[in-house]
């Protein structure tokens, strides 16, 4: 996407909870020259030592002094202070100040997250017009939004150490209580708003797509079912969910493979591909590396393995 920059792999604690959050401590700062290189580059919108992942990216700050620099603003950050990274979002940091830097850095597929019960909600972090960066306003001028959501963080970070029983019932709550604090305090009306009369208009397809996963799903017939036509469809669609219908189906199909080889150890690769009506073993392999970096069997065996912290 971004052939300057490093295209960083995240590496799950939990495949299913599809997030990693680690605290980084460091003591050197960073030299004047790579500071003034650094900002100078940002000015000049190159970016050939920044990275960027799939996964939204929040950084609170514990201790000391960091510059985080995104496509759209420079931040310093002090204790205390948060910002916000949308999924495929361009951003390096630097340390600024001489002393030590303590940093908790969570990152999360807030595509993990998407269902029925929720899609009225998290359509709003789609990222369909802007970046998620646009809402570090709220961490700046918020003052309870901020001291509330870096609580979450430190929750979450003590949930996925400890690792006690219900651990992923905990960390998706104060999760999803991290997305209520940006969605109630988004003052500015800066992410992806639109009539909810458009996602009821379209709630049979979306149940239909629910109930059929293993089966050829026909875009005439479900445009047929919601009457409208296949161009209104499509961009009705996209502008109401937040993706694609094309990558809504694909997302369902993943979940719910997931989900089968979570619950069905006797199930083979192919079975499974089958069950959720994706015929063609490669392109199964392909999607479901798109959505988790790794593949099926990749996947399952991580299962067994217990959470890592970084």
């Amino acid at each position: 996407m971004y052939p300057e920059m490093r295209h960083e792999q995240v590496v799950y604690q939990d495949p299913f909870l599809a997030m990693r959050i680690w605290q980084i401590d460091t003591e050197s700062v960073s030299s004047e020259e790579y500071r003034r290189k650094t900002e100078q580059n940002w000015k000049q919108r190159t970016y050939s030592d920044w990275h960027y992942h799939e996964e939204v990216e929040f950084v609170l700050i514990l201790k000391g002094e960091l510059t985080i620099f995104s496509k759209e603003e420079q931040l310093v950050l002090r204790k205390g202070d948060i910002a916000l990274f949308g999924s495929s979002e361009p951003h390096t940091t630097m340390q600024s100040k001489e002393g030590s830097t303590s940093q908790i850095v969570f990152q999360i597929d807030l595509r993990k997250y998407w269902d029925l019960s929720t899609l009225n909600s998290m359509q709003h972090f789609s990222e369909v017009i802007r970046p998620l960066s646009s809402l570090n306003y709220v961490y700046r001028e918020n003052r309870e939004a901020r001291i509330q959501t870096a609580s979450l963080i430190r929750e979450i970070f003590r949930e996925m150490n400890e690792a006690r029983i219900g651990y992923e019932l905990a960390v998706s709550a104060r999760i999803k209580n991290i997305l209520l604090l940006l969605l109630r305090n988004d003052d500015k009306l800066l992410l992806h708003y639109n009539d909810n009369r458009l996602l009821e208009r379209l709630q049979p397809a979306l149940d239909y797509v629910e109930h059929h996963l293993s089966e050829k799903l026909s875009v005439a017939d479900i445009c047929t079912m919601v009457n409208l036509s296949y161009t209104h469809f499509i961009k009705t669609f996209k502008k109401a969910v937040g993706m694609s219908f094309t990558d809504f189906v694909v997302y369902k199909r993943i979940k719910k493979a997931e989900q089968q080889l979570l619950t069905n150890d006797n199930f083979s690769i192919a079975e499974v591909a089958e069950s959720v009506g994706i015929s063609n073993i490669g392109h199964f392999y392909d999607m479901f590396r798109r959505f988790n970096d790794c593949s099926p069997k990749q996947f399952k065996d991580r299962l067994r393995e217990p959470v890592v912290n970084p």
